[in-house]
């Protein structure tokens, strides 16, 4: 384990001025913020020359590796061409990813539209469905969370991230996104996907008719890396074609292979529903490795549907669509979504076997994994216990290594390492968790 040394003068500086001039619901991890100035694989630096094991990748971005030679060549050679162009002109670097996403995506006769961020994706998506089925009705999953935008604020299930009740969406929010804290944690998987879509056929009734779609993260991120069982999105989808409903899921953070067992989160929903398909799909974070972007993909019945022009400034930039292009085929190549189906479990079934009294719950796939922090002795499901999980947080930075967290109590860690993570790495990762968890531990008779 690397012994983390104190912060630098020059960073305390770099906090000051990043509190003076940015706003101040801006969330910083640490008690002493950290500022991160390069990276190599699995490895991050920070400024005062601390190194770390990145089991976070910036927030589930850094899917492959940190500079990846394929990546910083392909962006270097189209800088050295021409770095900006927008849609209004022919983008090889563009189309040539697009195909690739369509390629891969498991949507028939699909069709790509790049954005710059996994927040103007779903907006994309929710104007699709809506312009399609001229219904400002949404369906969402209770705890979900997909963007920081007017609109996606207003579909996102997690009051903690939804700082308005003002919304272009009439949103109605169905069980079914997690498990841990639901009504239905103590039914069977097929018992539990029929009380989920018993009430989603009950909210459905209670509205006109007229609804776009349901979004759905297959696992939620910022959530705490929830999810139902397998074959809920599935059924689901069942109950919306009857209706002529859209299903749009939300794969920002579980695309291109991070379950391991899928190379998208919606294939593990075809569970006894094999033609179960979304009709929208979307993504962004991991697909160019850093670079901002995000897109969706839809059949050309849907993607064609909008009655107006549109462009995109920035969207399939380029510079953008060729580091992307190059990251998606070196994740192919290498058949990184084998490597989280391998190395994810040295993570999952260690950190079960901890068996430690403030962790209530060990879930996710592969290389996405979630953590929730409880109070011992509390209960089953524990009461939330935030301040341990940002005991854990630190704990983890001081022992080098990073995690993130999230939930809505904000008491789950999750732990999402680059795609690439070697069984070692995952070894000494999993060390430094556990031994962070134990610190965090109250002793008998003592608080959290």
């Amino acid at each position: 384990m690397n012994e983390v040394t104190s912060g630098s003068s020059a960073r305390r500086e770099l906090y000051d001025r990043t509190r003076a001039v940015l706003p101040s619901w801006l969330a910083l991890y640490y008690a002493e913020p950290i500022e991160l100035d390069h990276g190599a694989g699995r490895h991050v630096w920070d400024a005062d020359g601390n190194r770390y094991l990145d089991f976070f990748g910036g927030i589930l971005t850094t899917m492959t590796e940190h500079a990846l030679p394929a990546v910083t060549d392909a962006v270097a050679a189209q800088a050295a061409k021409i770095i900006h162009s927008s849609t209004l002109y022919l983008n090889r670097p563009m189309v040539e990813l697009c195909e690739e996403i369509a390629e891969v995506s498991g949507i028939p006769d699909a069709k790509v539209f790049l954005t710059t961020s996994g927040t103007e994706a779903n907006d994309a998506a929710l104007l699709l469905a809506s312009a399609r089925n001229g219904a400002n009705q949404i369906l969402a999953l209770r705890n979900s969370y997909h963007g920081r935008s007017f609109s996606t604020i207003g579909i996102t299930g997690n009051s903690a991230w939804s700082p308005t009740s003002l919304s272009p969406f009439q949103t109605y929010y169905v069980h079914g996104g997690q498990r841990y804290r639901s009504p239905f944690a103590h039914l069977s998987d097929e018992d539990f996907v029929k009380a989920c879509v018993a009430d989603l056929t009950d909210v459905l009734d209670q509205t006109d008719g007229r609804v776009a779609a349901l979004i759905a993260e297959p696992i939620q991120g910022v959530g705490g890396f929830t999810s139902g069982p397998d074959g809920l999105l599935g059924a689901f989808a069942e109950v919306l074609r009857a209706r002529d409903i859209l299903w749009i899921s939300d794969e920002v953070q579980t695309g291109w292979g991070r379950t391991g067992e899928h190379f998208w989160g919606w294939q593990a929903h075809r569970l006894d529903h094999p033609g179960a398909t979304p009709d929208i799909v979307t993504f962004a974070k991991g697909v160019a490795n850093g670079l901002s972007m995000g897109g969706v993909i839809a059949p050309a019945s849907i993607m064609d549907h909008l009655p107006a022009n549109s462009i995109s400034t920035f969207g399939g930039s380029p510079i953008t669509s060729a580091g992307a292009l190059a990251n998606l085929r070196h994740l192919r190549e290498h058949d990184l979504q084998a490597n989280a189906a391998k190395v994810g479990p040295i993570l999952l079934d260690g950190l079960r076997a901890a068996r430690l009294p403030i962790v209530g719950d060990v879930r996710g796939k592969g290389l996405m994994i979630g953590v929730e922090l409880v109070e011992p002795d509390s209960g089953t499901p524990g009461r939330p216990a935030p301040a341990l999980a940002t005991a854990v947080l630190e704990g983890c930075r001081e022992r080098g290594l990073l995690v993130g967290k999230g939930g809505l109590h904000g008491n789950a860690l999750r732990i999402a390492p680059p795609l690439s993570l070697t069984a070692e790495e995952a070894e000494e990762g999993l060390a430094i968790l556990v031994d962070a968890l134990e610190a965090a531990v109250p002793a008998e008779g003592g608080t959290s």
